[in-house]
Protein backbone atom coordinates (compact mmCIF):
# COMPACT_ATOMS: atom_id res chain seq x y z
CA UNK A 1 0.00 0.00 0.00
CA UNK A 2 2.14 3.35 -1.45
CA UNK A 3 1.02 6.52 -0.21
CA UNK A 4 -0.56 8.65 -3.28
CA UNK A 5 1.42 10.85 -5.36
CA UNK A 6 -1.74 13.37 -5.16
CA UNK A 7 -4.06 13.72 -2.53
CA UNK A 8 -6.29 11.02 -0.78
CA UNK A 9 -9.28 11.08 -2.45
CA UNK A 10 -12.76 10.04 -0.37
CA UNK A 11 -12.94 6.85 -1.91
CA UNK A 12 -9.27 5.53 -0.91
CA UNK A 13 -10.45 6.88 2.93
CA UNK A 14 -13.63 4.54 2.68
CA UNK A 15 -10.81 1.77 1.24
CA UNK A 16 -8.31 2.38 3.18
CA UNK A 17 -8.35 4.54 6.55
CA UNK A 18 -11.10 4.75 9.52
CA UNK A 19 -11.96 7.29 12.45
CA UNK A 20 -9.24 5.93 14.78
CA UNK A 21 -6.34 6.19 13.13
CA UNK A 22 -7.07 9.54 11.63
CA UNK A 23 -7.81 10.35 15.56
CA UNK A 24 -4.28 9.27 15.74
CA UNK A 25 -2.98 11.34 13.13
CA UNK A 26 -4.79 14.70 14.33
CA UNK A 27 -3.55 13.87 17.68
CA UNK A 28 0.16 14.06 16.11
CA UNK A 29 -0.23 17.25 14.36
CA UNK A 30 -1.53 18.92 17.68
CA UNK A 31 -5.22 18.66 17.40
CA UNK A 32 -6.35 16.41 20.22
CA UNK A 33 -10.21 17.50 20.38
CA UNK A 34 -11.74 16.47 17.02
CA UNK A 35 -14.22 13.75 18.52
CA UNK A 36 -17.47 14.42 20.36
CA UNK A 37 -17.30 12.19 23.61
CA UNK A 38 -20.98 12.21 24.00
CA UNK A 39 -23.19 9.26 23.08
CA UNK A 40 -24.16 9.92 19.62
CA UNK A 41 -24.50 5.86 17.82
CA UNK A 42 -25.58 4.49 14.42
CA UNK A 43 -29.12 4.16 14.62
CA UNK A 44 -29.94 3.01 11.10
CA UNK A 45 -26.30 1.35 9.73
CA UNK A 46 -22.88 0.22 10.93
CA UNK A 47 -21.54 1.26 7.77
CA UNK A 48 -18.81 4.09 7.80
CA UNK A 49 -19.68 7.67 6.75
CA UNK A 50 -16.64 9.59 4.81
CA UNK A 51 -17.78 13.43 3.37
CA UNK A 52 -17.82 16.84 4.08
CA UNK A 53 -19.84 18.92 6.30
CA UNK A 54 -22.89 20.43 5.03
CA UNK A 55 -23.86 22.26 8.39
CA UNK A 56 -27.06 23.20 10.75
CA UNK A 57 -27.58 25.09 13.66
CA UNK A 58 -30.65 23.91 15.24
CA UNK A 59 -32.99 25.36 18.73
CA UNK A 60 -35.97 24.63 20.86
CA UNK A 61 -38.93 26.13 20.10
CA UNK A 62 -41.97 26.76 22.44
CA UNK A 63 -44.42 28.76 20.26
CA UNK A 64 -46.11 28.26 17.07
CA UNK A 65 -43.47 28.84 14.58
CA UNK A 66 -45.07 30.53 11.42
CA UNK A 67 -42.55 29.14 9.01
CA UNK A 68 -41.06 25.81 10.72
CA UNK A 69 -39.70 24.27 7.90
CA UNK A 70 -37.77 26.98 5.66
CA UNK A 71 -34.26 27.25 6.30
CA UNK A 72 -34.01 22.99 7.15
CA UNK A 73 -35.36 22.61 3.32
CA UNK A 74 -33.49 25.00 2.33
CA UNK A 75 -30.25 23.02 3.86
CA UNK A 76 -31.49 19.99 2.53
CA UNK A 77 -32.14 20.81 -1.22
CA UNK A 78 -28.52 22.57 -0.97
CA UNK A 79 -27.13 18.94 -0.55
CA UNK A 80 -24.47 17.81 -2.71
CA UNK A 81 -22.98 14.49 -3.43
CA UNK A 82 -20.62 13.30 -0.77
CA UNK A 83 -22.12 15.86 1.83
CA UNK A 84 -22.62 14.94 4.97
CA UNK A 85 -25.87 16.74 7.16
CA UNK A 86 -24.45 17.91 10.59
CA UNK A 87 -27.78 18.78 12.82
CA UNK A 88 -26.32 20.21 15.80
CA UNK A 89 -29.15 20.51 17.84
CA UNK A 90 -27.55 20.34 21.07
CA UNK A 91 -28.43 17.41 22.22
CA UNK A 92 -31.93 18.05 22.62
CA UNK A 93 -34.51 15.06 22.68
CA UNK A 94 -37.75 17.56 22.03
CA UNK A 95 -38.49 16.10 18.59
CA UNK A 96 -37.65 13.65 16.08
CA UNK A 97 -35.86 16.47 14.00
CA UNK A 98 -34.22 13.78 10.56
CA UNK A 99 -36.46 11.06 9.26
CA UNK A 100 -37.67 9.10 6.17
CA UNK A 101 -38.42 12.50 3.92
CA UNK A 102 -35.39 14.53 4.99
CA UNK A 103 -33.37 11.14 4.00
CA UNK A 104 -34.72 10.60 0.80
CA UNK A 105 -34.24 14.46 -0.40
CA UNK A 106 -30.52 14.26 0.44
CA UNK A 107 -29.99 10.74 -0.86
CA UNK A 108 -31.46 12.12 -4.05
CA UNK A 109 -28.62 14.76 -4.08
CA UNK A 110 -25.73 12.42 -3.23
CA UNK A 111 -25.72 13.26 0.38
CA UNK A 112 -23.65 10.08 1.92
CA UNK A 113 -24.78 10.16 6.29
CA UNK A 114 -26.83 12.18 8.76
CA UNK A 115 -25.21 13.01 11.94
CA UNK A 116 -27.96 14.65 14.24
CA UNK A 117 -26.89 15.63 17.79
CA UNK A 118 -30.06 14.77 18.55
CA UNK A 119 -32.74 12.62 18.32
CA UNK A 120 -34.59 10.77 15.10
CA UNK A 121 -37.49 9.46 13.63
CA UNK A 122 -39.01 7.11 11.00
CA UNK A 123 -36.29 4.83 12.14
CA UNK A 124 -37.07 1.34 10.57
CA UNK A 125 -37.63 2.81 7.31
CA UNK A 126 -34.85 5.11 6.83
CA UNK A 127 -32.92 1.40 8.19
CA UNK A 128 -34.67 0.23 5.14
CA UNK A 129 -33.05 3.00 2.93
CA UNK A 130 -29.69 1.90 3.83
CA UNK A 131 -28.94 5.74 4.44
CA UNK A 132 -26.45 6.01 7.60
CA UNK A 133 -27.64 7.97 10.36
CA UNK A 134 -25.93 8.85 13.70
CA UNK A 135 -27.74 10.34 16.38
CA UNK A 136 -28.60 10.52 20.52
CA UNK A 137 -31.33 8.67 19.82
CA UNK A 138 -35.37 8.36 19.00
CA UNK A 139 -38.54 10.41 19.10
CA UNK A 140 -41.76 9.71 17.68
CA UNK A 141 -42.74 14.00 18.23
CA UNK A 142 -42.49 15.99 14.71
CA UNK A 143 -40.47 18.82 14.68
CA UNK A 144 -43.23 21.58 14.03
CA UNK A 145 -42.95 24.07 16.87
CA UNK A 146 -40.93 22.10 19.03
CA UNK A 147 -37.58 22.49 16.94
CA UNK A 148 -35.99 24.32 14.16
CA UNK A 149 -32.85 25.30 11.84
CA UNK A 150 -31.71 29.31 12.68
CA UNK A 151 -28.98 28.86 10.46
CA UNK A 152 -27.36 26.98 7.84
CA UNK A 153 -23.78 26.23 6.21
CA UNK A 154 -21.83 28.07 9.22
CA UNK A 155 -19.56 26.36 11.81
CA UNK A 156 -21.54 24.64 14.41
CA UNK A 157 -20.05 22.74 17.46
CA UNK A 158 -20.93 19.30 18.90
CA UNK A 159 -19.62 18.38 22.50
CA UNK A 160 -16.82 21.37 22.30
CA UNK A 161 -16.07 19.97 18.84
CA UNK A 162 -16.32 22.20 15.82
CA UNK A 163 -17.55 20.84 12.46
CA UNK A 164 -17.09 23.76 9.70
CA UNK A 165 -19.22 23.69 6.15
CA UNK A 166 -16.19 21.62 4.20
CA UNK A 167 -14.52 19.70 6.63
CA UNK A 168 -14.02 16.41 6.37
CA UNK A 169 -15.55 14.21 8.84
CA UNK A 170 -15.05 10.27 9.48
CA UNK A 171 -17.59 8.28 11.52
CA UNK A 172 -17.69 4.37 12.25
CA UNK A 173 -18.21 2.00 15.17
CA UNK A 174 -15.40 4.14 17.16
CA UNK A 175 -16.92 7.33 16.84
CA UNK A 176 -17.12 10.80 14.78
CA UNK A 177 -13.77 12.48 14.12
CA UNK A 178 -13.60 16.39 11.91
CA UNK A 179 -10.91 16.96 10.54
CA UNK A 180 -10.14 21.24 9.38
CA UNK A 181 -9.54 21.54 6.27
CA UNK A 182 -5.85 23.54 7.03
CA UNK A 183 -4.55 20.47 8.27
CA UNK A 184 -6.53 17.87 6.08
CA UNK A 185 -3.74 16.93 3.72
CA UNK A 186 -1.27 16.09 6.36
CA UNK A 187 -3.44 14.37 8.15
CA UNK A 188 -4.20 11.94 5.80
CA UNK A 189 -1.20 11.37 4.73
CA UNK A 190 0.07 10.40 8.30
CA UNK A 191 -2.72 8.37 8.72
CA UNK A 192 -1.76 6.20 5.45
CA UNK A 193 1.33 5.83 6.78
CA UNK A 194 0.09 4.92 10.14
CA UNK A 195 -2.00 1.79 8.28
CA UNK A 196 0.77 0.83 6.25
CA UNK A 197 2.86 0.48 9.46
CA UNK A 198 -0.01 -1.10 11.39
CA UNK A 199 -0.04 -3.99 8.69
CA UNK A 200 3.84 -4.47 9.02
CA UNK A 201 2.98 -4.71 12.65
CA UNK A 202 0.43 -6.96 12.34
CA UNK A 203 2.31 -9.40 9.91
CA UNK A 204 5.06 -9.37 12.18
CA UNK A 205 2.87 -10.18 15.56
CA UNK A 206 1.24 -13.33 13.57
CA UNK A 207 4.93 -14.38 12.42
CA UNK A 208 5.79 -15.05 16.07
CA UNK A 209 7.29 -11.66 17.23
CA UNK A 210 6.78 -10.54 20.67
CA UNK A 211 4.67 -7.18 21.35
CA UNK A 212 6.86 -5.15 22.95
CA UNK A 213 9.88 -6.47 20.30
CA UNK A 214 6.98 -4.96 17.21
CA UNK A 215 6.81 -1.94 19.22
CA UNK A 216 10.50 -1.46 19.45
CA UNK A 217 11.14 -1.39 15.88
CA UNK A 218 8.15 0.04 13.98
CA UNK A 219 7.28 2.38 16.90
CA UNK A 220 3.68 1.72 16.42
CA UNK A 221 0.89 0.47 18.48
Amino acid sequence: MTTPTENITLDQIREHLYGAVICDSLDAVGYPNQSPRIPLKQITTTEMIVGRCRTTLWADMFHEDPQPYELELLAVDSCQPDDVLIAAAGGSMRSGIWGELLTTAVKNGGCVGAIIDGAVRDVSKMRAMNFPVIARGASPYDSQNRQRVIDRDVPVVIDGVTFAPGDLVVADEDGIVVVPQAVEAQVLRLAWEKVYAENEVRDAIRDGMKAIAAYEKYGVL
